[in-house]
């Protein structure tokens, strides 16, 4: 069953993951697609990265829109400044508003976000790598991470789960994870040296984890690769969600790097728990 489900009809664009609003109220977390903002092509609409080349002021406004569908104030959002790598951050409700309106003023070198603070939502930004969401029902703390190639080999989803553990005594076992729209293998093609280092770092290898493709490289499934680096964590399979949207696939609804260029925009996944 897909996890994410259309907020709302109309603007701004917003996917959440239902089952989690349902079971967990107060709790939300989802990610934007690329209508219902106010950014100019070839960023066109909804915008929510600093660093692609597009207007301040649009991007704000964009993020602003973003911030009032999900019901949680954007002057508490959080973002980082990612570097595709494994770094875990803890968020207090101290730091919300960290990365809003600069880059410089964001979380810096970081991936990966976690708290158990009510009114604090964190966010990364993606355009084809792949979003992880956490959740720990007894202790109501939550994670997100930022995996693309780079930062999943470098296991940035076993370092989000273990700082849960280390910060607020998550048990991995209990934890519920949500892989989100992001490249798939149909769309991800890498040449042999990306698939020696993933199969150096991770131990995996062949399908499903990739494929060969007719022009003699290789189709990439990060989706299936995250999912058994949580299984390899400690997270139970059956409390892994994955989607099947790809970002590739789907660029009415979303922006890709890989199959748009460097001059796209940006979505942003979010998780977060509202005040009471």
């Amino acid at each position: 069953m897909e996890p994410f489900i259309r907020l709302q009809e109309g603007e701004p664009e917003l996917y959440i993951i239902d089952s989690w609003s349902r079971a967990f109220p107060g709790l939300t977390a989802g990610f934007t697609g690329r209508g219902g903002g106010v950014s100019q092509p070839p960023y066109a609409s909804l915008n929510m990265g600093l660093h692609v080349g597009d207007r301040l002021e649009a991007v704000l406004e964009n993020r602003r829109r973003a911030a009032l569908g999900v019901g949680i104030p954007l002057s508490s959002w959080t973002f980082g400044e990612q570097v595709h790598d494994c770094k875990v951050q803890c968020v207090t409700s101290q730091e919300a508003g960290r990365g809003i309106h600069s880059r410089e003023d964001a979380f810096q070198g970081k991936d990966a976000f976690i708290t158990r603070e009510r009114g604090v939502a964190m966010a990364g930004l993606f355009a084809d790598c792949v979003p992880l969401y956490f959740l720990d029902p007894e202790h109501r703390a939550v994670g997100i991470a930022h995996a693309g190639w780079k930062g999943t080999v470098l296991q940035v989803a076993g370092e989000t789960v273990r700082s849960m553990a280390m910060q607020f005594g998550t048990k991995t076992e209990a934890v519920r994870a949500v892989i989100g729209p992001s490249i798939g293998s149909c769309c991800y093609e890498v040449d042999n040296a990306i698939i020696a280092t993933v199969q150096e770092k991770t131990g995996m290898s062949g399908e499903p984890y990739w494929t060969s493709s007719p022009s003699g490289k290789y189709m990439l499934n990060l989706q299936e690769i995250n999912r058994q680096i949580m299984i390899k964590a400690g997270i139970m399979p059956h409390h892994i969600e994955i989607t099947k949207l790809c970002t590739g696939c789907n660029l009415s609804r979303f922006f890709s790097h890989r199959k748009e260029g460097d001059l796209t925009g940006r979505m942003a996944a979010w998780i977060g728990w509202k005040e009471a």
